[in-house]
């Protein structure tokens, strides 16, 4: 990604905070930064890594830069939803944003994602999050001085539930939002590693590689091995009931 396409994705969290705002600059990705006063909101953005496995917990991240200058602007001239980043650059990325951010990272364990659904855990674990970064910028009375109120711009297109700050969801936000694309990278990130640190445990199924989604060759592992407390038997419910129907058929 460009600098200046980086710069876009700090403008658009920008915006939010604009007094007055159109529409268009909302919704357009890349627009100059129109003229405003800017008010105090503070902008937290959350994504969250790991709903669509068949294997291990959810992450979700949530990230605020109180302090951005061009210097930092330029280290994070890759930013970007971090599916469409080299794992390198990633972790590149990673260190500098850990650095130079407030930020939270959940976990919601395999047993309770199959307890309340994957949805529901996912945005669970945005709501923690943010919740952290909220406590700690409140903590901090350098940073809440001449703050008035928050806002947190979720990845995708629901809203955190029960959720007593203004929020917005922005679809696609990881590739808007440069405080979404940060959250996308310390979800991924600490959730490749978890799932390295489980690949130790069960190395049959691959996990370092495949991040326990069920690809042709984990569900030949499955087959052959059976499945472990890391598995979400949900989401293996449909490949249970083809195998039987086909073991049926054999017969």
């Amino acid at each position: 990604m460009s600098l200046k396409n980086n710069k876009n994705l700090f403008d658009f969290d920008k915006i939010r905070r604009c007094e007055e705002r159109s529409d268009a600059a909302i919704q357009e990705n890349g627009v100059e930064l129109p003229d405003c006063v800017l008010n105090n909101t503070i902008i937290i953005g959350t994504d969250e890594a790991g709903r669509g496995p068949g294997a291990g917990g959810v992450f979700a991240s949530a990230v605020y830069f109180p302090s951005l200058d061009k210097k930092l602007i330029k280290k994070l001239s890759s930013l970007n939803d971090s599916k469409k980043l080299s794992k390198k650059v990633r972790e590149e990325l990673f260190e500098v944003i850990i650095k130079n951010s407030i930020h939270s990272t959940v976990l919601i364990e395999v047993a309770e994602i199959e307890e309340i659904n994957i949805l529901n855990a996912s945005l669970k674990a945005m709501k923690l999050a943010c919740e952290n970064v909220i406590n700690e910028v409140n903590l901090n009375s350098q940073l809440t001085a001449h703050s008035s109120q928050f806002t947190i711009l979720v990845d995708g297109n629901k809203l955190i539930k029960q959720f007593e700050y203004p929020q917005e969801f922005v679809i696609k936000g990881d590739s808007k939002s440069a405080s979404i694309a940060a959250a996308s990278i310390l979800a991924k990130v600490s959730r490749d590693l978890y799932m390295q640190e489980l690949d130790a445990k069960f190395p049959q199924y691959n996990w370092k590689n495949n991040s326990g989604y069920l690809t042709k060759q984990h569900l030949a592992a499955i087959d052959e091995f059976g499945i472990t407390s890391i598995h979400r038997k949900t989401f293996l419910r449909k490949h249970f009931e083809k195998k039987n129907t086909i073991q049926l058929n054999l017969n």
